[in-house]
């Protein structure tokens, strides 16, 4: 199932991606919400890679979440894998004008077991009160960026 949404920030590109690969505030936010999240470093692979622990739907989840593509000024590329659910995410940044920056992101989620199957088509069923929630977050998280840009 995918899902995709724009938004805009008011934010010169630059500073926006830099905002987007802040991870040790990415990671604040996550342990704010009630997860636990740590960084897993490898010298073989220099890509961050991170290990979370949350609750969802009642019960303990895991996933590790990585880092698999990042071009400097344009995109962002994670790829989270769980027991039954494997995620990839998109994020790529559009130059509007020169204080204006265009997110666009793209999150792709695929089964790997019956019940997740099952969830995914929960998430179909109401794709429409779903996909309002996934633009809300998406422009909650360029007002951030941009609020940050502005007390710069």
């Amino acid at each position: 199932m995918k899902f995709t949404t724009k938004s805009d920030i008011e934010a010169p590109l630059d500073f926006a991606f830099a905002a987007l690969t802040d991870f040790d505030r990415w990671e604040r936010s996550i342990r704010r919400r009630g997860a636990t999240v740590s960084r897993i470093e490898t010298e073989a692979d220099p890509a961050p890679v991170w290990k979370t622990e949350f609750t969802f739907r009642g019960k303990p989840r895991s996933a590790i979440i990585r880092l698999v593509q990042s071009v400097p000024d344009k995109r962002l590329v994670f790829v989270a894998s769980g027991a039954s659910l494997d995620a990839q995410t998109t994020l790529d940044l559009i130059a509007l004008t020169p204080k204006r920056t265009r997110l666009a992101i793209v999150a792709e989620m695929k089964p790997n077991s019956l019940a997740a199957r099952l969830f995914i088509q929960s998430l179909r069923l109401a794709r429409g009160k779903v996909q309002k929630r996934f633009d809300d977050r998406a422009a909650q998280l360029a007002d951030e960026v941009s609020d940050r840009y502005r007390t710069v």
